[in-house]
């Protein structure tokens, strides 16, 4: 699957990045795990459908009610259509320059932090669907407006986010300075209980497979596929000792395509099926 190198494909290929900027995104179909390099940070409105994103160290979901707020770097999205024919966000980029502009106006006096946090889950609000019609306003006005415009816009729902989350948000954007890279075993160990291709997390990790296997190996003295398939089937089993879901329900979620692949695996591991265990539950 190409990389889509965002904002840049939403941009005229003459222009020059801005320091701000604001795009409309609509879909009629649904994507999974589309790799995006994210070259600014970005505040996504969602408006209808459902959204999941997988970063570096986590992986976090978020619905009409929420919005995002995002830190640059390799992201895997996934955007699905619910009831509605179409999925459609509000895009809001910014630059660390203007970034670290706003902090130095507003945040002289604060205490730096080495939080890796790479997203912000904000919850929808009155405010919130306010300043995204006001968005959608501004958008109609001249070019030589617009740049000062959205400055202001940008700097009010900052001071209203600040007001509202309090010391949270402004560690949230502290943590944003910074090439945001996570050391390599705090993305691998996150990602052990996801159903990840090793491709995607080496996309995660800024790495091609080849070079992610390389340093796997240096790392674990064991190759990646090995080392992950052991960590999930030991989950897998705590798993179905819990006695609440079935093999048949579990599978997909331990990175197996089906259900007979899975048990095969199970069965050469433990000696036993996955079945057998919920049978003597």
């Amino acid at each position: 699957m190409p990389i889509e190198n965002i904002p840049e494909i939403y941009l005229p290929k003459s222009a020059e990045r801005p320091d701000l900027f604001v795009h409309d995104f609509k879909m009629t179909s649904d994507v999974v795990k589309s790799k995006v390099n994210l070259s600014m940070h970005m505040f996504s409105f969602l408006q209808v459908g459902k959204k999941q994103v997988h970063f570096a160290g986590t992986s976090v979901a978020v619905n009409k009610d929420q919005s995002l707020l995002l830190k640059r770097g390799n992201w895997l999205w996934t955007e699905l259509l619910e009831t509605e024919a179409v999925y459609y966000c509000k895009l809001l980029f910014f630059s660390e320059k203007i970034l670290k502009e706003f902090l130095e106006k507003h945040m002289d006096n604060e205490t730096m932090v080495n939080d890796d946090i790479p997203y912000f889950i904000i919850r929808n609000d009155a405010y919130i669907t306010s300043y995204l019609n006001s968005l959608n306003t501004i958008g109609n006005a001249p070019d030589i407006f617009m740049d000062n415009l959205l400055s202001v816009k940008f700097e009010e729902l900052m001071l209203y986010l600040i007001q509202k989350y309090g010391r949270k948000f402004k560690h949230y954007l502290q943590s944003l300075i910074g090439d945001g890279r996570s050391p390599f075993k705090k993305i691998v160990e996150s990602k052990i209980h996801s159903n990840l291709r090793l491709e995607e997390i080496a996309f995660l990790c800024h790495m091609s497979l080849s070079t992610f296997k390389r340093h796997f190996i240096r790392e674990y003295k064991v190759s990646p596929g090995r080392w992950l398939q052991e960590k999930r089937l030991q989950k897998a089993k705590e798993t179905l000792e819990e006695g609440i879901l079935k093999p048949s329900e579990i599978y997909s979620d331990f990175g197996y395509n089906n259900l007979s692949n899975f048990s095969i695996a199970f069965k050469n591991k433990f000696g036993f099926s996955p079945s057998e265990i919920s049978s003597q539950i």
